[in-house]
């Protein structure tokens, strides 16, 4: 076996950095990043911006570098350090693949005993990838991973994008340009992931889709850094050297991170060892223009340097928020296992699966019929979801709603002096007087053997019968809107207590069909309340028909004098309030009439006739009775459908029935076929409880080792325990820097130096 071995690598993992990266790399070994984005550093760059280069720079793995091959499929490098030495070679398939090709490319695994293996094994990696420009793909969303261990290495993960492309070319059509950038983009949208932004100094960097796409992903530029590689291609003393100088000073694109220059190994030219390689570079950036940059920014030893405490200083301030996230994430994996139950294999588990299921069902409906929404189903009733969960309070406000439509829109002739003056569809808007001329028409064309100056009583109830002809569309309109938030209710219920397949069966098998019926018991309820308003006569023993019709009388009543004594003192008149003295002055109008009330008596005796003066005409007065009949009875009427329907519809064809569509008893009676079709577990259930099984199992394993963290307090350089006894448990046997006696000094030194360092590109790095 080989050693790979690089000195410089070890400032990459420092002493006090090793507990914090020993636990970001258990996480990633157990699997959470395929849940929780995990820290790691990402190098992104325009086609032969050097990416690979820098990636061999930093990690010390030689990849293959020519000047016509650029990175076909990302590629993941990870370093683990470990007793043993090894390195594997293997593919991870993309989220996309098919079960058959997940298969067939994660059987790839080639292990190197000499990194002079690794173009051989990449090539073979990008037949199993189907990566061929003859057969028209060019590149790949699958991931190459690169994984070497060894006491020497350091913790680090590092994934090489493909290079972005500008345009199509006969070799890389418009879809491979669109793919690069769609999985550079996702990269990119990490949120913990740092951004190596790599621009070439052969090219004008405002030129290079690299940095378009990073302020995308990052507007603030807090993860990004920018690289700048092949500065020896600059003339000295050019104007382009010159941008790149002030672009490498963080004027002209600015990142909080700033920029690093490096000076890239020519692989046709300089085949040297990574020694050689940094030698070079380094007398390189001792002369012109680029001594005017800070040694810190210039060269891959100080790139180290600054990406340890870069990497550092994001995997301390977001492994809380690793931690939150993996529990979050257990606890909704876990839900979503309990809905799908225990594995229902056998009809006895498939009936428990349903009794338990009737139960929860039972105990929802009736706290939602009663009113008492204090179980964690309900949502925040100022949702739109929470308010449809509440079925008793979408009920009531719907019976409201119709007692409001009955009222303002259950009247075929709208008459100006009892009702609303607001027309409906339906709805005829007429004048009392007008009514009353079309009531006289009716009586003469229905005459009986009533006297002059009576009605026959059966004119109420044509009457009636026109007037309430609206209430038939509205009740119904009504039934149909409670059953449809029913519907609803009952869905978020279903979809609460039960699995995706399961709720499906229910819907098809139970619950569908009994709403049908209910629906049509409602129909036909409402139908039955209509027929004695629809047809017959009309029948009432309920006082408020007397007591409605004595005041529709008294109004008429009012009215025939109010028009009597304006008859009597003339249209001059306009006080509601007459009060005449002797000498015929009018107190309420201040109107002088002639002979007053001394002149004789003549004027009181005749208003005291006026006064006492019926209809003369007997139709008239038949029709304006027969009026006053209609007015009462449609009231009581009116009233008496509107509870009918909220009573008998609604709440006794509806609501009470919802408890019982799935009970024990009923769960109890089905047959073992019907138990197999609703609780029997599909193919897609068994395949989601296994992943739901390995997901939580991978969520478990991470948050035990989140647990190590509990209680411990995060800087940008370094960890603390917050207490001596957590310091205790939190390390164990090994004693760990903050557990010893220097600890607080090294903790206020580090709190110092943070406080210290300017927020500039420089010092954030």
């Amino acid at each position: 076996m080989v050693t790979f071995q690089s000195g410089a690598l070890s400032k990459l993992c420092s002493k006090d950095q090793q507990e914090l990266l020993d636990a970001i790399d258990r996480l990633r070994l157990e699997g959470i990043n395929n849940y929780v984005s995990l820290p790691q550093i990402i190098v992104c760059g325009d086609q032969s911006s050097g990416k690979s280069s820098v990636l061999e720079a930093i990690s010390g793995v030689a990849f293959p570098i020519k000047a016509n091959l650029c990175t076909r499929f990302p590629t993941e490098v990870v370093l683990r350090r470990t007793l043993d030495i090894s390195a594997h070679v293997s593919i991870v398939p993309h989220e996309d693949a098919n079960a058959t090709e997940k298969k067939a490319l994660s059987a790839f695994r080639e292990k190197m005993t000499s990194f002079d293996h690794l173009p051989d094994i990449i090539e073979k990696a990008k037949n199993y990838m189907g990566i061929s420009t003859t057969q028209g793909k060019a590149f790949s969303n699958h991931r190459l991973r690169v994984e070497i261990t060894g006491p020497d290495r350091p913790h680090l993960t590092i994934v090489d994008l493909p290079g972005l492309i500008h345009s199509e070319t006969k070799n890389q059509t418009a879809a491979d340009v669109q793919l690069i950038q769609k999985v550079v983009r996702s990269y990119m949208n990490e949120p913990r992931s740092i951004i190596l932004a790599v621009v070439s100094a052969k090219n004008d960097f405002a030129n290079q889709v690299v940095l378009k796409l990073a302020r995308a992903a990052d507007p603030p530029g807090h993860r990004t850094l920018g690289i700048i590689t092949k500065p020896d291609a600059l003339h000295p003393g050019s104007e382009s050297e010159k941008q790149y100088v002030d672009l490498a000073k963080n004027q002209e694109v600015e990142f909080r991170l700033g920029w690093h220059v490096l000076r890239n190994k020519d692989s046709d030219k300089e085949a040297k060892n990574v020694v050689d390689r940094d030698t070079m570079e380094q007398q390189f950036f001792t002369q012109g223009a680029w001594t005017e940059l800070p040694l810190a920014h210039l060269g891959i030893d100080k790139l180290r340097e600054r990406l340890s405490k870069v990497l550092l200083k994001q995997i301390a301030s977001e492994l809380p928020n690793v931690m939150e996230e993996i529990e979050a994430k257990f606890e909704a994996c876990n839900a979503q296992i309990q809905k799908l139950g225990d594995p229902r294999a056998k009809e006895a588990e498939q009936r428990l699966y349903l009794y338990t299921l009737s139960q929860s069902f039972q105990s929802l409906v009736k706290a939602a019929v009663d009113g008492t929404y204090n179980h964690d189903f309900f949502k925040d009733a100022k949702t739109d979801t929470g308010y449809r969960q509440r079925i008793r309070a979408v009920v009531q406000t719907l019976n409201e709603k119709f007692a409001d439509e009955i009222a303002s829109r259950g009247h075929h002739y709208a008459i100006e002096t009892y009702h609303s003056r607001v027309v409906g569809d339906k709805m005829v808007l007429i004048s009392e007087e007008k009514f009353i001329e079309h009531i006289e028409y009716l009586l003469k064309r229905t005459k009986g053997r009533e006297l002059p100056g009576t009605f026959n009583p059966m004119i109420v109830s044509d009457l009636f019968l026109e007037q309430a002809r609206p209430w038939g569309d509205l009740a119904r309109q009504h039934v149909q809107r409670a059953w449809e938030a029913a519907n609803q209710f009952l869905d978020l219920i279903i979809a609460h207590i039960a699995d995706a397949s399961t709720l499906r069966t229910l819907k098809k098998e139970i619950f569908g069909p009994f709403m049908d019926e209910i629906l049509a018991d409602m129909m036909e309820e409402a139908n039955e309340l209509l027929i004695p308003h629809q047809s017959g006569h009309p029948i009432t023993y309920n006082q408020s028909f007397t007591d409605a019709l004595h005041t529709a009388r008294e109004e008429q009543s009012k009215k025939r004098l109010e028009k009597a004594v304006r008859s009597f003192f003339g249209d001059q008149c306009t006080a509601t309030d007459i009060t005449l003295r002797k000498t015929g002055y009018c107190s309420g109008c201040g109107v002088n009439y002639p002979g007053g009330t001394s002149a004789g008596g003549t004027n009181i005796k005749e208003l005291v006739v006026a006064l006492a003066r019926t209809e003369q005409n007997p139709e008239r007065f038949a029709a304006q009775e027969a009026l006053s009949c209609l007015n009462a009875y449609y009231t009581v009427a009116m009233k008496r459908f509107i509870d009918d329907v909220a009573a008998q519809v609604i709440e006794d064809k509806l609501i009470d029935p919802l408890e019982s569509i799935l009970s024990p008893v009923s769960i109890f009676g089905m047959d073992s076929k019907q138990i197999a079709i609703i609780a029997g577990e599909s193919e897609d259930s068994r395949i989601e409880r296994e992943q739901l099984n390995k997901q939580l199992t991978v969520l478990q394993k991470g948050m035990d080792t989140c647990k190590r963290f509990t209680g411990m307090k995060f800087t940008g350089n370094s960890l603390f325990v917050s207490s001596a006894s957590e310091a205790n448990s939190a390390s164990g046997a090994q004693k760990t820097p903050s557990s010893s006696s220097g600890a607080g000094k090294r903790k206020t030194k580090a709190q110092k130096d943070e406080k210290k360092q300017p927020q500039n590109a420089e010092t954030s790095a």
